[in-house]
């Protein structure tokens, strides 16, 4: 089976960790991202893996949550352009936290010309 990614919104960021947790333990998927929304009323958690995984895993916090969720989807084979969608989000999340890492790319230094120098006559 694939990759998937599932998504899981509910309302309020203690009912979204609730749902996280249960999702985490329920079956075997790593927490990308949270995209929360209206000043946090809103929380989508975003979970990877397996297709067979990240369904339990939502299924699980759908039946286990605190709260009852105001959507839920799994994603099989998300297109590139999702994937690049999360990672923005997963980014903001790292950048907020300080956990950033740099990218791996080494760049030639470029060495800087000075500016003419005018000549007066």
């Amino acid at each position: 089976m694939g990759k998937a990614l599932g998504f899981f919104e509910i309302s309020g960021v203690v009912a979204a960790t609730d749902a996280l947790d249960i999702m985490c333990k329920a079956a075997d998927v790593e927490f990308v991202t949270w995209e929360k929304k209206l000043g946090g009323r809103l929380v989508t958690v975003i979970v990877r893996g397996e297709v067979s995984a990240v369904s339990a895993a939502i299924e699980a916090a759908s039946a286990g949550a605190i709260k009852k969720p105001v959507c839920k989807a799994v994603i099989a084979n998300p297109h590139p352009e999702l994937e690049r969608v999360v990672q923005k989000s997963r980014d903001r999340l790292l950048k907020a936290r300080g956990e950033v890492e740099e990218k791996q790319e080494v760049k030639q230094a470029t060495p800087k010309k000075a500016p003419a120098k005018k000549t007066s006559k």
